[in-house]
């Protein structure tokens, strides 16, 4: 899998915050956690059903043989069992790539078939992608930490406050500008690790600003 090692640090120069949560944050911040704390299980028939869910949507027209099967390597997993490239994101990278299909089917399909722009030779994989995209998310706003610690961190739970999927639309945002800068800087596999830290950055600077008071005002989000 690939694994962008860089989002286990915090950004340069970055300072870490210490600010009370409101009840109502509290509350948004713990459903999310659970969320993020919900391992993919392969033998839960609900999670069987959102995997199926998500091969439907992305290839609607293509019968599925099975939950362990050659066809996944379609859509990007590494291998015939996407259940074991879910470890970095959980069962909540699986739930985003579901939003994603649902709330910006276009937009996924062009990612998903890279649409666009002038490609590399050696692409992302797409599914892979989308998990690292989740676990990058997760530590960028401290969402394992006691609290948000940064800026931009708590600036997304102002955010959750106001709408519980914020984390789904801001995944969507990832995921979009993260193709966008693949196609800006050239790239090809091996740089995968630094388009992913071009991107945290971009939506840290985009979180911080004054004009943003949820996560349709983010400039990128325009891209969707």
């Amino acid at each position: 899998m690939i694994l962008c090692g860089c989002t286990q640090q915090k950004s340069q120069g970055e300072k870490y915050l210490d600010l009370d949560l409101t009840r109502d944050q509290e509350d948004r911040l713990h459903r999310l956690r659970v969320r993020i704390e919900t391992a993919f299980d392969s033998h839960c028939i609900d999670h069987q059903e959102a995997l199926k869910a998500l091969w439907y949507a992305a290839f609607p027209g293509s019968q599925l043989t099975g939950l362990i099967s050659s066809q996944w390597k379609d859509m990007g997993w590494q291998g015939n069992d996407p259940s074991t490239d879910f470890r970095g994101g959980g069962f909540l990278s699986l739930e985003n790539l579901l939003f994603f299909s649902k709330r910006f089917p276009k937009t996924f399909q062009q990612l998903l078939c890279k649409k666009g722009g002038r490609r590399a030779t050696w692409e992302y994989p797409f599914a892979v992608a989308g998990v690292n995209i989740t676990f990058m998310l997760i530590q960028m706003l401290d969402l394992r930490s006691g609290k948000p610690r940064s800026w931009p961190a708590f600036r997304f739970l102002s955010f959750l406050t106001e709408e519980e999927m914020a984390f789904d639309l801001l995944y969507c945002v990832a995921f979009k500008v993260m193709d966008t800068l693949w196609l800006a800087m050239h790239a090809s596999y091996m740089e995968f690790n630094v388009v992913m830290e071009a991107t945290r950055l971009q939506l840290e600077h985009e979180l911080t600003l004054e004009s943003v008071n949820r996560i349709e005002d983010m400039p990128s989000y325009s891209l969707l």
